[in-house]
Protein backbone atom coordinates (compact mmCIF):
# COMPACT_ATOMS: atom_id res chain seq x y z
CA UNK A 1 0.00 0.00 0.00
CA UNK A 2 1.85 3.58 -1.06
CA UNK A 3 2.23 6.26 1.91
CA UNK A 4 -0.52 8.11 0.17
CA UNK A 5 -3.63 5.57 0.83
CA UNK A 6 -1.81 4.61 4.32
CA UNK A 7 -2.33 8.06 5.32
CA UNK A 8 -5.90 8.20 4.16
CA UNK A 9 -7.10 4.92 5.94
CA UNK A 10 -5.67 6.65 8.80
CA UNK A 11 -7.20 9.74 8.42
CA UNK A 12 -10.36 8.08 7.77
CA UNK A 13 -9.92 5.69 11.19
CA UNK A 14 -9.14 9.10 13.30
CA UNK A 15 -12.67 10.82 11.42
CA UNK A 16 -14.45 7.53 12.96
CA UNK A 17 -12.76 7.83 15.86
CA UNK A 18 -13.53 12.04 16.45
CA UNK A 19 -17.32 10.71 15.55
CA UNK A 20 -17.28 8.33 18.24
CA UNK A 21 -16.03 10.94 20.44
CA UNK A 22 -18.91 13.26 20.01
CA UNK A 23 -21.26 10.76 19.59
CA UNK A 24 -21.99 11.12 23.54
CA UNK A 25 -22.21 7.15 23.73
CA UNK A 26 -18.88 6.35 25.35
CA UNK A 27 -18.04 7.47 29.22
CA UNK A 28 -15.78 10.04 29.41
CA UNK A 29 -12.81 8.29 30.17
CA UNK A 30 -13.55 6.30 27.21
CA UNK A 31 -13.35 9.25 25.53
CA UNK A 32 -10.13 10.58 26.90
CA UNK A 33 -8.48 7.25 25.68
CA UNK A 34 -9.84 8.23 22.29
CA UNK A 35 -8.76 11.71 22.32
CA UNK A 36 -5.37 10.29 23.29
CA UNK A 37 -5.26 7.80 20.08
CA UNK A 38 -5.86 10.05 17.90
CA UNK A 39 -3.55 12.03 18.82
CA UNK A 40 -1.31 9.29 18.71
CA UNK A 41 -2.12 8.70 15.21
CA UNK A 42 -1.57 12.33 14.00
CA UNK A 43 1.81 12.45 15.35
CA UNK A 44 3.03 8.98 14.13
CA UNK A 45 1.60 9.61 10.17
CA UNK A 46 2.24 13.68 10.46
CA UNK A 47 -1.71 14.20 9.92
CA UNK A 48 -2.91 17.56 10.46
CA UNK A 49 -6.82 17.80 11.58
CA UNK A 50 -8.76 19.54 9.09
CA UNK A 51 -5.99 18.17 6.34
CA UNK A 52 -9.12 17.35 3.25
CA UNK A 53 -6.33 16.26 0.80
CA UNK A 54 -6.64 12.98 2.94
CA UNK A 55 -10.68 12.94 3.10
CA UNK A 56 -12.42 10.09 1.37
CA UNK A 57 -16.00 10.33 0.55
CA UNK A 58 -17.59 7.93 1.79
CA UNK A 59 -16.82 7.51 5.74
CA UNK A 60 -14.49 4.19 7.66
CA UNK A 61 -17.88 2.88 8.51
CA UNK A 62 -19.90 2.59 5.71
CA UNK A 63 -17.16 1.39 3.62
CA UNK A 64 -16.84 -1.28 6.27
CA UNK A 65 -20.41 -2.05 6.11
CA UNK A 66 -20.31 -2.37 2.34
CA UNK A 67 -17.45 -5.01 2.30
CA UNK A 68 -20.09 -7.10 4.79
CA UNK A 69 -22.52 -7.10 2.47
CA UNK A 70 -20.12 -7.62 -0.59
CA UNK A 71 -18.56 -10.28 1.25
CA UNK A 72 -22.24 -12.15 2.24
CA UNK A 73 -22.96 -12.48 -1.98
CA UNK A 74 -22.61 -15.75 -3.20
CA UNK A 75 -19.60 -16.29 -6.01
CA UNK A 76 -21.29 -16.66 -9.14
CA UNK A 77 -20.60 -19.85 -11.25
CA UNK A 78 -18.75 -17.59 -14.01
CA UNK A 79 -16.58 -16.19 -10.85
CA UNK A 80 -15.71 -19.72 -9.76
CA UNK A 81 -14.77 -20.79 -13.17
CA UNK A 82 -12.66 -17.87 -13.95
CA UNK A 83 -10.74 -18.45 -10.20
CA UNK A 84 -10.27 -22.12 -10.86
CA UNK A 85 -8.86 -21.34 -14.01
CA UNK A 86 -6.21 -18.62 -12.70
CA UNK A 87 -5.39 -21.02 -9.83
CA UNK A 88 -4.31 -23.58 -12.66
CA UNK A 89 -2.26 -21.03 -14.11
CA UNK A 90 -0.58 -20.59 -10.74
CA UNK A 91 0.00 -24.32 -9.94
CA UNK A 92 1.92 -24.35 -13.51
CA UNK A 93 3.60 -21.23 -13.13
CA UNK A 94 4.92 -22.84 -9.53
CA UNK A 95 5.84 -25.61 -11.67
CA UNK A 96 7.54 -23.21 -13.62
CA UNK A 97 9.48 -21.35 -10.64
CA UNK A 98 8.21 -18.32 -11.69
CA UNK A 99 6.78 -17.76 -8.12
CA UNK A 100 5.58 -14.05 -8.14
CA UNK A 101 3.77 -14.61 -11.33
CA UNK A 102 2.03 -17.69 -9.43
CA UNK A 103 1.50 -15.17 -6.22
CA UNK A 104 -0.58 -12.96 -8.62
CA UNK A 105 -2.61 -15.79 -10.25
CA UNK A 106 -3.52 -16.55 -6.88
CA UNK A 107 -4.77 -13.60 -5.59
CA UNK A 108 -6.13 -12.32 -8.47
CA UNK A 109 -8.06 -16.03 -7.63
CA UNK A 110 -8.96 -15.12 -4.10
CA UNK A 111 -10.76 -11.74 -5.25
CA UNK A 112 -13.29 -13.70 -7.14
CA UNK A 113 -13.77 -16.66 -4.49
CA UNK A 114 -12.60 -15.28 -1.30
CA UNK A 115 -14.32 -18.32 0.41
CA UNK A 116 -11.82 -21.50 -1.08
CA UNK A 117 -9.40 -22.04 1.50
CA UNK A 118 -7.52 -23.94 -1.45
CA UNK A 119 -6.54 -20.77 -3.00
CA UNK A 120 -5.20 -19.13 -0.02
CA UNK A 121 -2.89 -23.01 0.87
CA UNK A 122 -1.59 -22.40 -2.68
CA UNK A 123 -0.65 -18.29 -2.44
CA UNK A 124 1.20 -19.69 1.05
CA UNK A 125 3.02 -21.91 -0.79
CA UNK A 126 4.31 -18.97 -3.37
CA UNK A 127 5.16 -16.73 -0.48
CA UNK A 128 6.87 -19.37 1.26
CA UNK A 129 9.34 -19.81 -1.99
CA UNK A 130 9.52 -16.08 -1.72
CA UNK A 131 10.64 -16.01 1.44
CA UNK A 132 7.84 -14.29 3.00
CA UNK A 133 7.04 -16.23 5.88
CA UNK A 134 4.71 -14.18 8.01
CA UNK A 135 2.39 -13.73 4.84
CA UNK A 136 2.26 -17.61 4.42
CA UNK A 137 1.31 -18.11 7.90
CA UNK A 138 -1.69 -15.71 7.47
CA UNK A 139 -2.44 -17.32 4.29
CA UNK A 140 -2.52 -20.71 6.24
CA UNK A 141 -4.36 -19.64 8.71
CA UNK A 142 -6.92 -18.05 6.64
CA UNK A 143 -7.26 -21.20 4.97
CA UNK A 144 -7.97 -23.13 8.37
CA UNK A 145 -10.63 -20.94 9.04
CA UNK A 146 -12.58 -21.66 6.11
CA UNK A 147 -11.73 -25.60 6.11
CA UNK A 148 -10.46 -26.50 9.64
CA UNK A 149 -9.53 -30.58 8.29
CA UNK A 150 -7.21 -28.81 5.83
CA UNK A 151 -4.45 -31.00 6.25
CA UNK A 152 -2.09 -29.47 3.52
CA UNK A 153 -2.42 -26.04 5.15
CA UNK A 154 -1.01 -27.49 8.40
CA UNK A 155 1.80 -28.81 6.43
CA UNK A 156 2.53 -25.47 4.93
CA UNK A 157 2.25 -24.06 8.26
CA UNK A 158 4.55 -26.06 9.85
CA UNK A 159 6.84 -25.25 6.97
CA UNK A 160 6.60 -21.06 7.25
CA UNK A 161 7.01 -21.46 11.17
CA UNK A 162 10.08 -23.48 10.61
CA UNK A 163 11.26 -21.53 8.28
CA UNK A 164 11.38 -18.60 11.16
CA UNK A 165 13.10 -21.29 13.56
CA UNK A 166 9.32 -21.20 15.28
CA UNK A 167 10.21 -25.06 16.02
CA UNK A 168 7.38 -25.53 18.92
CA UNK A 169 4.94 -23.71 16.17
CA UNK A 170 6.02 -26.10 13.42
CA UNK A 171 5.80 -29.02 15.67
CA UNK A 172 2.20 -28.36 16.32
CA UNK A 173 1.41 -27.59 12.77
CA UNK A 174 3.20 -30.79 11.86
CA UNK A 175 1.28 -32.94 14.45
CA UNK A 176 -1.86 -31.53 13.93
CA UNK A 177 -1.27 -32.16 9.71
CA UNK A 178 -0.54 -36.22 10.56
CA UNK A 179 -3.80 -36.37 12.50
CA UNK A 180 -5.57 -35.59 9.92
CA UNK A 181 -3.40 -37.50 7.30
CA UNK A 182 -1.96 -40.21 9.28
CA UNK A 183 -0.60 -42.10 6.23
CA UNK A 184 1.99 -39.20 4.86
CA UNK A 185 5.21 -40.11 5.44
CA UNK A 186 6.58 -36.32 4.46
CA UNK A 187 4.23 -35.15 7.23
CA UNK A 188 5.77 -37.66 9.67
CA UNK A 189 9.28 -37.01 8.73
CA UNK A 190 8.66 -33.12 9.20
CA UNK A 191 7.34 -33.72 12.62
CA UNK A 192 10.31 -35.91 13.44
CA UNK A 193 12.73 -33.44 11.76
CA UNK A 194 10.92 -30.42 13.88
CA UNK A 195 11.16 -32.82 17.21
CA UNK A 196 14.92 -33.20 16.99
CA UNK A 197 15.48 -29.30 16.43
CA UNK A 198 13.15 -28.52 19.44
CA UNK A 199 15.35 -31.18 21.45
CA UNK A 200 18.69 -29.95 20.88
CA UNK A 201 17.61 -26.27 20.94
CA UNK A 202 16.36 -27.33 24.67
CA UNK A 203 19.75 -28.42 25.28
CA UNK A 204 21.32 -26.39 24.47
CA UNK A 205 19.16 -23.88 26.60
CA UNK A 206 19.94 -26.30 29.66
CA UNK A 207 24.01 -26.04 28.59
CA UNK A 208 23.70 -21.99 29.27
CA UNK A 209 21.47 -21.83 32.29
CA UNK A 210 23.75 -24.24 33.75
CA UNK A 211 26.63 -22.61 32.81
CA UNK A 212 24.75 -19.61 34.24
CA UNK A 213 24.12 -21.22 37.41
CA UNK A 214 27.60 -22.22 37.98
CA UNK A 215 28.95 -18.77 37.66
CA UNK A 216 26.48 -17.28 39.35
CA UNK A 217 28.71 -14.35 42.08
CA UNK A 218 25.96 -14.50 44.61
CA UNK A 219 25.44 -18.72 44.23
CA UNK A 220 29.08 -19.24 44.21
CA UNK A 221 29.41 -16.76 47.39
CA UNK A 222 26.86 -18.75 49.27
CA UNK A 223 28.05 -21.86 48.47
CA UNK A 224 31.65 -20.78 50.02
CA UNK A 225 30.16 -19.43 53.47
CA UNK A 226 28.25 -22.65 53.71
CA UNK A 227 31.04 -24.81 53.39
CA UNK A 228 32.87 -22.89 55.99
CA UNK A 229 30.40 -23.49 58.50
CA UNK A 230 31.66 -26.25 60.89
CA UNK A 231 28.65 -28.17 60.63
CA UNK A 232 28.71 -28.54 57.25
CA UNK A 233 31.98 -29.47 56.90
CA UNK A 234 31.65 -32.15 59.14
CA UNK A 235 28.84 -33.67 56.99
CA UNK A 236 30.49 -33.59 53.43
CA UNK A 237 33.52 -35.12 55.42
CA UNK A 238 31.77 -38.04 56.57
CA UNK A 239 30.50 -38.17 52.87
CA UNK A 240 33.87 -37.94 51.61
CA UNK A 241 35.54 -40.57 54.08
CA UNK A 242 32.79 -42.93 53.41
CA UNK A 243 31.96 -43.31 57.93
CA UNK A 244 28.38 -42.43 57.24
CA UNK A 245 25.73 -43.82 60.05
CA UNK A 246 24.85 -47.67 59.39
CA UNK A 247 21.85 -46.69 59.56
CA UNK A 248 20.85 -46.37 55.87
CA UNK A 249 22.89 -46.88 52.29
CA UNK A 250 25.54 -44.09 51.34
CA UNK A 251 22.81 -42.64 48.70
CA UNK A 252 20.18 -42.37 51.31
CA UNK A 253 22.86 -40.21 52.89
CA UNK A 254 23.99 -38.23 50.15
CA UNK A 255 19.91 -37.78 49.54
CA UNK A 256 19.49 -36.30 53.10
CA UNK A 257 22.48 -34.22 52.92
CA UNK A 258 21.39 -32.44 49.71
CA UNK A 259 18.06 -32.25 51.05
CA UNK A 260 19.37 -30.29 54.13
CA UNK A 261 22.14 -28.25 51.79
CA UNK A 262 18.43 -27.08 49.93
CA UNK A 263 16.95 -26.85 52.82
CA UNK A 264 19.66 -24.23 54.28
CA UNK A 265 19.99 -22.15 51.22
CA UNK A 266 16.10 -22.13 50.79
CA UNK A 267 16.36 -20.19 54.02
CA UNK A 268 19.25 -18.14 53.64
CA UNK A 269 18.44 -16.61 49.91
CA UNK A 270 15.29 -17.57 49.39
CA UNK A 271 15.11 -15.34 46.30
CA UNK A 272 18.09 -16.50 44.78
CA UNK A 273 17.20 -19.81 44.51
CA UNK A 274 13.93 -18.40 42.88
CA UNK A 275 15.71 -17.46 40.31
CA UNK A 276 17.74 -19.87 40.23
CA UNK A 277 14.64 -22.49 39.74
CA UNK A 278 13.84 -19.97 36.97
CA UNK A 279 16.81 -20.25 35.07
CA UNK A 280 16.68 -24.20 35.24
CA UNK A 281 12.83 -24.59 33.62
CA UNK A 282 12.64 -26.22 30.79
CA UNK A 283 9.17 -26.53 29.63
CA UNK A 284 9.88 -27.06 26.52
CA UNK A 285 7.98 -30.46 24.04
CA UNK A 286 10.08 -31.56 21.54
CA UNK A 287 9.99 -30.18 18.00
CA UNK A 288 12.30 -29.59 15.06
CA UNK A 289 12.21 -27.97 11.59
CA UNK A 290 10.80 -29.57 8.65
CA UNK A 291 11.26 -29.44 4.93
CA UNK A 292 9.17 -28.70 2.14
CA UNK A 293 5.55 -29.48 1.82
CA UNK A 294 6.16 -30.77 -1.39
CA UNK A 295 2.70 -30.59 -3.56
CA UNK A 296 2.28 -27.15 -5.38
CA UNK A 297 -1.11 -27.28 -6.14
CA UNK A 298 -2.75 -27.16 -3.18
CA UNK A 299 -5.95 -29.13 -4.02
CA UNK A 300 -7.47 -31.91 -1.39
Amino acid sequence: MAMGDTKKLVFAIIKFLRSQVESGILPADGCEGLEVSIQCLESAYNITPGDTSLDVQASLLAIFQNYLVESEKPVSAEDKVKAEKLKNEGNSLMSSQDFADALECYTKAISLDPKNAVFYCNRAAAYSKLNNHEAAIKDCKTALQIDPSYGKAYGRLGLAYSSLNRHQEAWESYRKALDLEPENESYRNNLQLAEDKLNTESNRRSNVDLGMVLTNPALLNMATQMLSNPTMQSMMNNIMSGTLSQNGSTMEQLLQAGQQLAQQMQSENPALIEQLRRQLGNDNPPAQPPGPDGGTDGSS
